[in-house]
């Protein structure tokens, strides 16, 4: 009987950084929210390319919340969390927090502070000698007190990673990641090094093990186990690995991320590949390019494609659907369920208004949206949006069309309506975007501007992030969202 195939990635959109726990015959995985509310989107699933939301496990992060680690120990469930400072957070420097509870679904508990700043990227791991442990970007070590709540001593140094070429064109060297595993005798560390953007053969995965989680660690003959070793390849910066065991019992896979070839708009999105054991105990990477079909674990579902999907706001999908982006505390509280979603105004215009985004792995969608503004002052519409300096799209302010592009309003005035109310509709064709906007119950008139977005990425702005589909009210007053569509194209 043939197995079931999938082709990469395994959940679309920008969600770098993955952290996959297997929870009896379940996964679990979360991934960097970076300044998004509700953070720590949760996923559950039993063949690790089907995944499906369950719930946001931070409500309202203290700050950009980088890679976390999830760790199970004595039944109790466990996030260990870095946090980086944010205009809107109260944090002076890098520190790393920890949520608990008693299962995944939650609920969980308030932030903890451990006390380490300075650290991203924790990898927690129990020792030979049954004790907890905290592993940082550096390769740096910090022993956990035994309830994981609080720590013991300091940052000690541990590992130095493994140095490639100094040809090899990668962005830096840049230490970080770590994700410990035990397997027979052997302790492994898994680690990311070459820089996570820049170029496409930069980020690369590496590993190194000891009998002891005190070291010393050997680094594997077979590094990197995955690196992006042409240009030409179709996924692009691979690194950040997770390695679990597979639904099978004796196989091994790795969850890790990487931009798309072509398509870094999209950020950096979810991969599986398998991975093989050498004869002497190291993990190697099975795949030299995880583009095309791949064969899927034992017993895997045929893997769900992108699905149209339309949104009344009968209901607040906050987490599941929409999140916002760089919102101050309590920023939920400017959503209210009245006849369509009401988003009270924020801003002087969308960089500044915290829009609500949602995330798209798809190269050609349409998003359309009715507007109505309720405020004298307001200002409301429909954006591809990448951060506060970078987005384009178009909004109404009850006089006139805002058209904007490369994150400023543009010089162009479109004949649009002074209308208080407009349906809005933008397509995004592989980088191509055109806008189109009506009346109620008018006939869709297309925007005279096209924008090319290709450009609207991580190595153009120095920005971790992806072009969102995104909605804004900006000003004073409010603005009333109604029907709210997404549609893949191809």
């Amino acid at each position: 009987m043939l197995r079931p195939t999938f082709v990469n990635p395994v959940l679309g959109g920008d969600r770098p950084d993955p952290a996959v726990i297997k929870v009896g015959d379940e996964y679990w995985m979360t991934y960097s929210s970076f300044e998004s509310a509700p953070g720590l989107l949760l996923y559950r699933s039993r063949d690790l390319v089907n995944w499906t939301y369950e719930c946001a496990a931070l409500p309202e992060p203290l700050g950009s919340t980088f890679a976390v680690d999830i760790a199970e120990h004595d039944g109790r469930f466990f996030i260990y969390i870095p946090f980086i400072p944010a205009p809107w957070s109260e944090l002076e420097a890098p520190a790393v927090f920890v949520i608990h509870a008693d299962s995944m679904e939650g609920p969980w508990s308030q932030p903890i502070d451990l006390g380490i700043r300075w650290a991203i990227d924790p990898g927690h791991v129990v020792g030979e000698d049954g004790r907890r442990y905290l592993f940082v970007n550096g390769i740096r070590r910090i022993r956990l007190t035994d309830d994981g709540l609080g720590t013991i001593g300091e940052l000690q140094q541990v590992y130095d990673g493994w140095r490639y070429p100094d040809e090899w064109i990668t962005e830096a060297y840049a230490l970080e990641g770590p994700k410990l595993f035990r397997r027979g005798e052997w302790f492994y560390l898994v680690s990311a090094v070459g820089g996570t953007a820049g170029p496409a053969t930069g980020h690369m995965v590496i590993v190194a093990r000891s009998r002891s989680v005190h070291g010393p660690w050997e680094n594997s003959p077979h590094n990197p186990v995955a690196r992006t070793t042409d240009a030409a390849h179709a996924w692009w910066s691979r690194g950040h690995a997770t390695m679990v065991p597979g639904p099978a019992g004796d196989d091994w896979w790795m969850v890790s991320h990487g931009y798309e070839n072509g398509y870094r708009t999209l950020g950096r999105q979810i991969l599986l590949e398998p991975i093989g054991w050498s004869g002497d105990g190291w993990p190697v990477g099975a795949l030299d390019d995880i583009g095309g079909e791949l064969e899927a674990p034992a017993g895997a579902a045929s893997q769900r494609a992108s699905t149209a999907f339309a949104d009344d706001f009968s209901t607040l999908r906050l987490g599941e659907r929409w999140t916002f982006h760089a919102p101050s505390p309590g920023e939920a509280s400017r959503l209210a369920l009245d006849d369509g979603l009401v988003v009270a105004a924020k801003g002087a215009g969308p960089g500044g208004s915290s829009p609500l985004a949602l995330l798209t792995g798809d190269h050609t969608y349409e998003v359309e949206v009715d507007v109505e503004l309720l405020g004298e002052e307001a200002e409301g519409g429909l954006l591809l949006f990448f951060n506060d300096r970078l987005f384009c799209g178009m909004g109404i302010d009850g006089e006139r069309m805002r058209s904007y592009s490369g994150g400023h309003v543009t010089h162009w005035r479109e004949p649009a309506p002074a209308s208080r109310r407009l349906q809005l509709r933008i397509r995004n064709d592989q980088h191509i975007v055109t806008g189109w906007y009506r009346e109620p119950g008018g006939e869709w008139v297309r925007h005279a501007i096209r924008y090319e977005t290709s450009g609207y990425h991580a190595n153009t702005m120095g920005d971790l992030l992806s072009l969102r589909p995104a909605l804004y009210a900006a000003g004073t007053g409010s603005v009333r969202f109604r029907d709210f569509r997404y549609r893949p194209l191809r």
